[in-house]
Parts: structure tokens; C-alpha cells; sequence
């Protein structure tokens, strides 16, 4: 069993869901994403999702975006943001996870990337841009090294498409909450809910929600359904400013942030 089966057999166990959140590798800096991810295990998050900086991305909305642009503007490297992981899985216990495209895995080699990431301590890949026809590789290799390969249903996949792409997935599936890229919301589709609960019972895997969830209300409103909630873009907002305030200042707001949020999932 891979970190992430071990840590979703003992939520489930509890009763308690996993919260996630996302974090730009290299924005600013790689030393500071060091400095979030840490706090945000000293917060009680579950597992942190690591985007890796890509000039094309497919899924990602104008905050992450934006965050990549700076990160490979400092001219990042993938065995430079692995070696600095590799540090921090050192120190906590929260397994971490690549958001990574399919062709940067692809020029590095699949078994090289997954034996890389592995060395740095990293759990999994999420893998957004990978069709699920190409996939039988790809999977063939992270089974075999327990390393979970997690991919996206969408609302609008197929339900055939959804149960493919599940038998190809392991660790969790990632349900992308509204149709579109990724980015903070004020409101969330009425058929989510009721769209999760149809695949939870299709799959014994984990299912996480993600894609605009900000809010305690939105929090409350899928805690029910899922098996773990992601915040990306609003956590990646608050590090944007890392620029116009100190940086200490900038990791307590984050770290405060997401306690909040996770204290809606209990309430």
C-alpha cells in the first residue's frame, strides 16, 4: 500500500476526510514553498498537492497560471523542485503529490520520474493532461512501485469514461467540481453533489473534490459526499502576495486560512 491508501484506510476508519491543499513549487521561491508546505503540516492538512510549474498548462485558471509564469521565470527545474521535497518529506508525515503534465513525465521518462519522485519522498501523481486511453503505461509503472497515479473526472465525462478512467487510477480520483478551469467561486453546480455520490458508489477509491472551493460554505456543503477537499487557487492568491508583505506574515495567513477550512468539515 502506497502512503495515500495507508492515510485514506485511516481517515475512513475515523470518519474523517482529507484536506488538501495545493501549493506552486518555486513561487517565489523554492525555499519558501518549503517554508508553506511545513506549515501547512503543522496545520493538520492531510496531504499537499505540488503543482509543478508547466508553460502549458490544460487545466488551471489565471491564478495558478500566473504563479507558474513566475516560477519558470526564475527558470526552475524539475530536478531542482525535487531536491528541495526531498528535504521537506524528510520532516513531516503528510505525503505530498505532484500536479504534473503528462509531457513534462513523458521528456523525463516514466520510470525515471517515478523513481525520482519517489527518492524525494513524493506519494503520487496527479495527472490531468494523461487521455485514459494512453494511460495503461503510465499505470502499469506507478502499481508497480506504489506510487499513486490520480486523474480527473470531470462533470461532463462520460459515465462509461469515468468508470475507465477509475479502473486506471490509484490512491484517489480527483472530481473536478465545475465544468472550466480552475479559480475561486461564489457558488457551486446543485448536481455535485449528487454527481460524486453516484461515482462513490462505483469505486472503492477515495474521491476528493476540487476546483473553486474557498469558502467554509463550500466546505460544508461537500464534506458530506467526498472523501477529501482541495484549495488551490485561493491558497496560491494568498502567497502572491509574498511580494508586498513579509513572508512569516504571508505562511501565518495560509496556515491560518486552512484551519478554517478544515474546521468546517467537522462542524
Amino acid at each position: 500500500m502506497s502512503s495515500i491508501d495507508v492515510l485514506f484506510s485511516q481517515l475512513r476508519s475515523e470518519g474523517r476526510k482529507a484536506f488538501m491543499p495545493f501549493v506552486t513549487a518555486g513561487d517565489p521561491d523554492l525555499e519558501f514553498t518549503s517554508q508553506v508546505v511545513t506549515e501547512l503540516a503543522g496545520r493538520g492538512c492531510h496531504l499537499c498537492e505540488i503543482g509543478i510549474p508547466y508553460s502549458d498548462p490544460i487545466a488551471d485558471g489565471p491564478v495558478i497560471q500566473a504563479s507558474y509564469t513566475r516560477a519558470l521565470a526564475r527558470r526552475i527545474k524539475l530536478a531542482d523542485i525535487l531536491k528541495s521535497l526531498g528535504q521537506v518529506t524528510s520532516t513531516v508525515t503528510m505525503p505530498l503529490v505532484t500536479m504534473v503534465s503528462y509531457a513534462v513525465i513523458y521528456r523525463h521518462g516514466l520510470e525515471r520520474y517515478v523513481a525520482d519522485a519517489k527518492a524525494a519522498g513524493i506519494a503520487g501523481a496527479i495527472v490531468p493532461d494523461l487521455l485514459v486511453e494512453e494511460a495503461e503505461r503510465f499505470s502499469a509503472v506507478c502499481r508497480r512501485e506504489d506510487f499513486s497515479l490520480i486523474q480527473l473526472v470531470t462533470p461532463t465525462t462520460p459515465r462509461e469514461r469515468a468508470l475507465r478512467i477509475a479502473e486506471m487510477s490509484t490512491g484517489f480520483l480527483y472530481y473536478v467540481s465545475v465544468t472550466g478551469i480552475t479559480g475561486e467561486r461564489t457558488s457551486l453546480p446543485r448536481d455535485l453533489v449528487d454527481n460524486v455520490s453516484w461515482l462513490r458508489e462505483q469505486t472503492d477509491l477515495p474521491i476528493c473534490i476540487g476546483f473553486g472551493i474557498n469558502s467554509t460554505e463550500h466546505v460544508q456543503l461537500l464534506a458530506p459526499v467526498a472523501d477529501g477537499l482541495i484549495v488551490g487557487s485561493a491558497i496560491v492568491k494568498r502567497v502572491a502576495q509574498a511580494h508586498e508583505k513579509s513572508r512569516q506574515e504571508i505562511i501565518r495567513e495560509v496556515g491560518l486560512y486552512t484551519e478554517q477550512l478544515m474546521s468546517a468539515m467537522s462542524d
